[in-house]
Protein backbone atom coordinates (compact mmCIF):
# COMPACT_ATOMS: atom_id res chain seq x y z
CA UNK A 1 0.00 0.00 0.00
CA UNK A 2 2.77 2.61 0.92
CA UNK A 3 4.56 2.17 -2.60
CA UNK A 4 1.05 2.42 -4.45
CA UNK A 5 1.74 3.95 -7.67
CA UNK A 6 -0.81 6.95 -8.55
CA UNK A 7 -1.22 8.66 -11.45
CA UNK A 8 -0.57 12.85 -11.98
CA UNK A 9 -4.17 13.72 -11.97
CA UNK A 10 -4.77 17.28 -13.88
CA UNK A 11 -8.71 19.13 -13.49
CA UNK A 12 -9.90 21.85 -14.68
CA UNK A 13 -12.89 23.85 -13.24
CA UNK A 14 -14.87 26.29 -14.07
CA UNK A 15 -16.37 29.75 -12.11
CA UNK A 16 -20.07 27.09 -12.58
CA UNK A 17 -18.02 24.15 -10.96
CA UNK A 18 -17.01 26.81 -7.99
CA UNK A 19 -20.69 27.80 -7.52
CA UNK A 20 -22.63 24.36 -7.42
CA UNK A 21 -19.93 23.48 -4.87
CA UNK A 22 -20.91 26.18 -3.00
CA UNK A 23 -24.67 25.79 -3.59
CA UNK A 24 -24.23 22.30 -2.39
CA UNK A 25 -23.53 23.66 0.97
CA UNK A 26 -26.79 25.67 1.02
CA UNK A 27 -24.80 28.92 -0.05
CA UNK A 28 -27.14 31.18 -1.75
CA UNK A 29 -30.26 29.97 0.04
CA UNK A 30 -30.32 33.64 1.75
CA UNK A 31 -30.40 35.08 -2.38
CA UNK A 32 -30.46 39.08 -0.89
CA UNK A 33 -27.26 38.16 1.40
CA UNK A 34 -24.14 39.41 -0.28
CA UNK A 35 -21.61 37.42 2.02
CA UNK A 36 -24.31 34.59 0.11
CA UNK A 37 -23.38 35.99 -3.30
CA UNK A 38 -20.05 36.54 -2.91
CA UNK A 39 -20.09 32.48 -3.52
CA UNK A 40 -22.59 31.93 -5.81
CA UNK A 41 -22.90 34.75 -8.13
CA UNK A 42 -20.16 35.40 -10.97
CA UNK A 43 -21.09 39.12 -11.59
CA UNK A 44 -21.25 40.66 -7.92
CA UNK A 45 -19.46 43.86 -6.45
CA UNK A 46 -16.51 41.39 -5.89
CA UNK A 47 -14.61 38.54 -8.15
CA UNK A 48 -16.16 35.21 -7.40
CA UNK A 49 -14.84 33.53 -4.31
CA UNK A 50 -14.10 29.72 -3.94
CA UNK A 51 -14.77 28.28 -1.02
CA UNK A 52 -12.00 26.76 0.50
CA UNK A 53 -12.97 23.17 1.37
CA UNK A 54 -13.47 22.86 -2.52
CA UNK A 55 -9.86 21.89 -2.61
CA UNK A 56 -11.08 18.18 -0.86
CA UNK A 57 -12.82 17.39 -4.20
CA UNK A 58 -10.21 18.75 -6.55
CA UNK A 59 -7.46 16.38 -8.65
CA UNK A 60 -9.08 13.36 -7.56
CA UNK A 61 -7.39 10.01 -7.90
CA UNK A 62 -10.63 8.08 -8.26
CA UNK A 63 -11.81 4.75 -6.94
CA UNK A 64 -8.42 3.45 -6.66
CA UNK A 65 -9.51 2.02 -2.99
CA UNK A 66 -11.77 -0.69 -5.01
CA UNK A 67 -8.67 -2.17 -6.80
CA UNK A 68 -8.50 -5.59 -5.70
CA UNK A 69 -4.52 -5.45 -5.91
CA UNK A 70 -4.80 -2.88 -2.77
CA UNK A 71 -6.45 -5.79 -0.71
CA UNK A 72 -8.88 -3.58 0.69
CA UNK A 73 -12.32 -4.85 1.84
CA UNK A 74 -13.96 -1.33 0.29
CA UNK A 75 -18.01 -2.59 1.47
CA UNK A 76 -16.53 -2.06 4.79
CA UNK A 77 -14.14 1.00 4.09
CA UNK A 78 -15.66 4.56 6.07
CA UNK A 79 -14.14 7.95 5.88
CA UNK A 80 -12.27 8.41 9.35
CA UNK A 81 -11.02 11.97 9.06
CA UNK A 82 -10.14 14.93 7.18
CA UNK A 83 -7.23 17.67 7.26
CA UNK A 84 -7.07 20.07 4.69
CA UNK A 85 -3.73 22.88 4.81
CA UNK A 86 -4.57 25.99 2.77
CA UNK A 87 -1.91 27.72 1.59
CA UNK A 88 -3.21 30.11 -0.98
CA UNK A 89 -7.41 30.69 -1.18
CA UNK A 90 -8.27 28.56 -4.61
CA UNK A 91 -8.96 30.82 -7.92
CA UNK A 92 -12.61 30.85 -8.52
CA UNK A 93 -11.32 28.72 -12.17
CA UNK A 94 -8.56 27.07 -13.49
CA UNK A 95 -6.48 23.80 -13.60
CA UNK A 96 -4.39 22.32 -10.63
CA UNK A 97 -2.29 19.30 -10.64
CA UNK A 98 -3.01 16.67 -7.97
CA UNK A 99 -0.48 14.40 -6.62
CA UNK A 100 -1.37 11.78 -3.80
CA UNK A 101 0.69 9.33 -2.13
CA UNK A 102 -0.17 6.68 0.93
CA UNK A 103 2.27 8.00 3.77
CA UNK A 104 0.99 5.24 6.51
CA UNK A 105 -0.94 2.35 6.97
CA UNK A 106 -1.86 1.15 10.58
CA UNK A 107 -2.94 -2.02 11.53
CA UNK A 108 -5.32 -1.70 14.46
CA UNK A 109 -5.58 -5.38 15.22
CA UNK A 110 -7.85 -8.32 14.53
CA UNK A 111 -11.29 -7.41 14.47
CA UNK A 112 -10.25 -3.61 15.05
CA UNK A 113 -9.39 -2.78 11.27
CA UNK A 114 -6.88 -1.02 9.84
CA UNK A 115 -5.87 2.88 9.20
CA UNK A 116 -4.94 4.42 5.88
CA UNK A 117 -3.31 8.03 5.64
CA UNK A 118 -3.07 9.75 2.72
CA UNK A 119 -1.71 12.85 0.97
CA UNK A 120 -2.77 14.95 -2.20
CA UNK A 121 -0.52 18.18 -2.59
CA UNK A 122 -2.17 20.23 -5.09
CA UNK A 123 -0.90 22.83 -7.39
CA UNK A 124 -1.83 25.58 -9.27
CA UNK A 125 -0.71 24.41 -13.24
CA UNK A 126 -0.43 27.52 -14.65
CA UNK A 127 1.55 29.34 -12.39
CA UNK A 128 3.05 26.18 -10.66
CA UNK A 129 1.91 27.76 -6.86
CA UNK A 130 1.38 24.90 -4.30
CA UNK A 131 -2.39 25.71 -3.45
CA UNK A 132 -3.35 23.38 -0.73
CA UNK A 133 -2.60 19.60 0.94
CA UNK A 134 -5.49 17.28 1.42
CA UNK A 135 -5.03 14.45 4.07
CA UNK A 136 -7.45 11.31 4.69
CA UNK A 137 -7.91 8.80 6.83
CA UNK A 138 -9.69 5.78 5.80
CA UNK A 139 -10.78 2.81 8.40
CA UNK A 140 -10.69 0.03 6.74
CA UNK A 141 -12.93 -2.17 9.38
CA UNK A 142 -12.41 -5.68 7.83
CA UNK A 143 -8.87 -5.34 7.46
CA UNK A 144 -7.15 -5.42 10.90
CA UNK A 145 -4.87 -7.98 12.06
CA UNK A 146 -2.79 -8.46 9.07
CA UNK A 147 0.67 -8.11 11.57
CA UNK A 148 2.04 -8.96 14.86
CA UNK A 149 2.40 -5.11 15.80
CA UNK A 150 0.66 -3.35 13.95
CA UNK A 151 2.57 -0.68 11.24
CA UNK A 152 2.27 2.87 12.14
CA UNK A 153 4.91 5.43 10.20
CA UNK A 154 6.40 8.80 11.55
CA UNK A 155 4.55 10.54 9.00
CA UNK A 156 1.24 9.62 10.18
CA UNK A 157 -0.12 12.89 11.31
CA UNK A 158 -0.56 13.32 15.26
CA UNK A 159 -3.97 12.66 16.77
CA UNK A 160 -6.51 14.93 16.42
CA UNK A 161 -7.28 16.58 19.78
CA UNK A 162 -10.32 16.67 21.78
CA UNK A 163 -12.67 19.91 22.16
CA UNK A 164 -12.87 21.96 25.06
CA UNK A 165 -14.57 19.98 28.01
CA UNK A 166 -16.63 23.93 28.28
CA UNK A 167 -19.75 25.48 26.90
CA UNK A 168 -18.77 26.94 23.09
CA UNK A 169 -17.71 30.99 22.39
CA UNK A 170 -20.28 30.22 19.85
CA UNK A 171 -22.63 28.34 17.82
CA UNK A 172 -23.82 28.65 14.02
CA UNK A 173 -26.60 27.18 12.81
CA UNK A 174 -28.22 25.76 9.48
CA UNK A 175 -30.88 23.53 8.44
CA UNK A 176 -29.87 21.47 5.64
CA UNK A 177 -32.30 20.99 2.52
CA UNK A 178 -33.88 17.59 2.00
CA UNK A 179 -31.97 17.47 -1.67
CA UNK A 180 -28.87 18.53 -0.24
CA UNK A 181 -27.28 15.34 -1.54
CA UNK A 182 -28.63 15.53 -4.80
CA UNK A 183 -26.80 18.87 -5.18
CA UNK A 184 -23.62 17.91 -3.74
CA UNK A 185 -23.14 14.80 -5.45
CA UNK A 186 -22.82 17.03 -8.96
CA UNK A 187 -19.48 18.04 -7.49
CA UNK A 188 -17.91 14.82 -8.23
CA UNK A 189 -18.88 12.18 -5.45
CA UNK A 190 -21.66 9.89 -7.82
CA UNK A 191 -22.30 7.37 -4.91
CA UNK A 192 -25.50 5.66 -5.06
CA UNK A 193 -25.57 5.89 -1.05
CA UNK A 194 -26.07 9.31 -1.44
CA UNK A 195 -28.99 9.51 -3.52
CA UNK A 196 -30.74 5.69 -4.32
CA UNK A 197 -32.90 4.70 -1.39
CA UNK A 198 -32.12 1.08 -1.89
CA UNK A 199 -28.66 1.10 -1.84
CA UNK A 200 -28.92 3.02 1.06
CA UNK A 201 -31.15 0.16 3.10
CA UNK A 202 -28.93 -1.93 1.69
CA UNK A 203 -25.90 -0.40 3.75
CA UNK A 204 -27.99 -0.37 6.87
CA UNK A 205 -29.45 3.62 6.17
CA UNK A 206 -33.24 4.32 6.85
CA UNK A 207 -32.57 6.62 4.01
CA UNK A 208 -29.44 7.89 1.69
CA UNK A 209 -27.28 9.88 3.55
CA UNK A 210 -24.96 13.00 2.86
CA UNK A 211 -21.40 12.58 1.77
CA UNK A 212 -19.05 13.05 4.63
CA UNK A 213 -17.50 16.06 2.46
CA UNK A 214 -20.54 17.92 2.63
CA UNK A 215 -20.78 17.88 6.42
CA UNK A 216 -16.98 18.85 6.21
CA UNK A 217 -17.77 22.11 3.85
CA UNK A 218 -20.41 23.10 6.36
CA UNK A 219 -18.26 23.57 9.11
CA UNK A 220 -15.81 25.36 6.77
CA UNK A 221 -18.80 27.67 6.57
CA UNK A 222 -19.58 28.10 9.49
CA UNK A 223 -15.97 28.69 10.25
CA UNK A 224 -15.46 31.75 8.02
CA UNK A 225 -18.77 33.39 8.70
CA UNK A 226 -18.53 32.94 12.33
CA UNK A 227 -14.48 33.83 12.90
CA UNK A 228 -13.36 34.76 9.30
CA UNK A 229 -15.73 37.43 8.04
CA UNK A 230 -16.31 35.48 5.26
CA UNK A 231 -12.71 36.25 4.45
CA UNK A 232 -11.37 32.77 2.58
CA UNK A 233 -7.83 34.19 3.07
CA UNK A 234 -7.90 34.11 6.47
CA UNK A 235 -8.88 30.13 6.87
CA UNK A 236 -5.84 28.36 6.81
CA UNK A 237 -6.36 24.76 7.85
CA UNK A 238 -9.52 22.88 9.05
CA UNK A 239 -9.47 19.02 10.38
CA UNK A 240 -12.23 16.75 11.46
CA UNK A 241 -13.02 13.56 12.24
CA UNK A 242 -16.01 11.83 10.80
CA UNK A 243 -18.60 10.57 13.38
CA UNK A 244 -21.69 10.10 12.04
CA UNK A 245 -23.66 10.40 9.19
CA UNK A 246 -25.79 13.41 8.39
CA UNK A 247 -29.31 12.75 7.04
CA UNK A 248 -30.24 15.49 4.35
CA UNK A 249 -33.32 17.47 6.36
CA UNK A 250 -30.97 17.60 9.50
CA UNK A 251 -30.57 20.22 11.27
CA UNK A 252 -26.77 21.33 11.97
CA UNK A 253 -25.16 23.14 14.68
CA UNK A 254 -21.43 23.69 14.55
CA UNK A 255 -20.13 24.61 18.41
CA UNK A 256 -16.74 26.86 18.37
CA UNK A 257 -14.02 27.78 21.00
CA UNK A 258 -11.15 30.13 20.35
CA UNK A 259 -7.48 28.54 21.49
CA UNK A 260 -5.33 30.62 21.17
CA UNK A 261 -5.23 31.63 17.29
CA UNK A 262 -7.40 28.76 16.55
CA UNK A 263 -10.81 27.50 16.77
CA UNK A 264 -11.68 23.97 18.59
CA UNK A 265 -15.14 22.96 16.39
CA UNK A 266 -17.42 20.29 16.85
CA UNK A 267 -21.20 19.53 15.03
CA UNK A 268 -24.45 17.87 16.28
CA UNK A 269 -27.09 16.83 14.05
CA UNK A 270 -29.56 18.63 16.81
CA UNK A 271 -32.65 16.80 16.50
CA UNK A 272 -31.58 13.48 16.41
CA UNK A 273 -28.63 14.78 19.10
CA UNK A 274 -25.84 13.10 17.56
CA UNK A 275 -22.10 14.42 16.78
CA UNK A 276 -21.66 13.97 13.23
CA UNK A 277 -17.94 15.45 13.43
CA UNK A 278 -15.44 16.21 16.06
CA UNK A 279 -12.00 16.67 17.38
CA UNK A 280 -12.43 19.54 14.69
CA UNK A 281 -9.73 22.10 15.00
CA UNK A 282 -9.40 25.22 12.37
CA UNK A 283 -6.41 27.44 11.80
CA UNK A 284 -6.77 31.02 11.03
CA UNK A 285 -4.47 33.84 9.56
Amino acid sequence: MKNWKFPEVEHTYSQRDTMLYALGLGLGAEPLSSAHLAFVYEQGEEPLRAVPSMACVLALPGQWVRDPATGIDWIKLVHGEQRLEILRPLPAEGTVVGRTRVTSVVDKGEGRGALVHTERVVHDKASGAHLATVQEVRFCRGDGGYSAAGQPSDQAPPALKAVPDSPPDAVWQVATRRDMALIYRLSGDYNPLHADPKVARIAGYERPILHGLATYGLACRALLETCCEGRVERLRGLDARFTAPVLPGDSIAVHMWRVGTDVAFRAIATERGVVVLNHGNARLA
